[in-house]
């Protein structure tokens, strides 16, 4: 029984990791946030596993949380932002998708072999789930510096703190109050992020980046 247990936290964990990787491969703006919704509805399915396994109540509320707001509501959300500012419906990148599929493998593997030196001491439910998690952290860390388009800079913001969550519930969870101020700081940073983009798109008529550093070197 433990062994199945371990197995389907195994692939839970190592799913949230392809999906990630299924991410930075997409090149169209409503495939990806398609994708992150998948994206967050593997990482409830790991908690409420994880939640199941430890006996933790409480995991049970950060999985509802994930499939709510970052597998409906999120994803909802920027859809019509897309939609209403027009934007590209293309994933503007700063180096090709082959070359950024390189290097997170290398990131995964740099990650993996990591972790399971570091956390030797731990049982190996939570060194493999660290691992996995540290990977999906350094991967939405990439899709950030890759993108040059703040929505899908946004989408790795989220999936990183993704990568965050997996690690907090297979580090035996996290205290309940500490989920939910997590989860209205991610309500509340997103609704930031909405007028951010709404600003950006009025001002520069785009939501590249790069625009802000061409406005910054005219400024100059």
């Amino acid at each position: 029984m433990d062994r199945i247990a371990f197995d389907i936290a195994h692939l839970l964990a190592g799913g949230l990791l392809l999906v990630s990787f299924m991410m930075i491969y997409q090149d169209r703006m409503f495939a990806l946030l398609r994708v992150f919704a998948l994206h967050a509805v593997v990482l409830s399915l790991s908690v409420a596993w994880q939640a199941y396994q430890q006996g933790a109540a409480h995991l049970y509320v950060t999985a509802a949380i994930a499939l709510i707001f970052k597998g409906i509501v999120i994803p909802t959300a920027l859809r019509r932002i897309v939609q209403t500012l027009g934007i590209h419906r293309e994933v503007e990148t700063v180096v090709g998708v082959g070359l950024t599929m390189l290097a997170g493998i290398g990131l995964s593997a740099l990650s993996i072999v990591l972790m399971l030196r570091v956390t030797g001491m731990a049982d190996v439910f939570t060194r493999e789930d660290l691992a996995f998690a540290l990977s999906v952290v350094l991967l939405g860390l990439l899709m950030m510096v890759t993108r040059r388009n703040a929505v899908s800079q946004v989408v790795g913001f989220m999936s990183l703190e993704n990568g965050l969550i997996l690690a907090a519930a297979g580090a035996k969870g996290m205290p309940l109050v500490v989920e939910i101020s997590v989860a209205f700081s991610v309500l509340i940073a997103f609704i930031v992020i909405g007028v951010f983009l709404f600003r950006i798109r009025e001002r520069f008529d785009s939501v590249d980046v790069s625009a802000l550093d061409e406005f910054r070197g005219d400024r100059q």
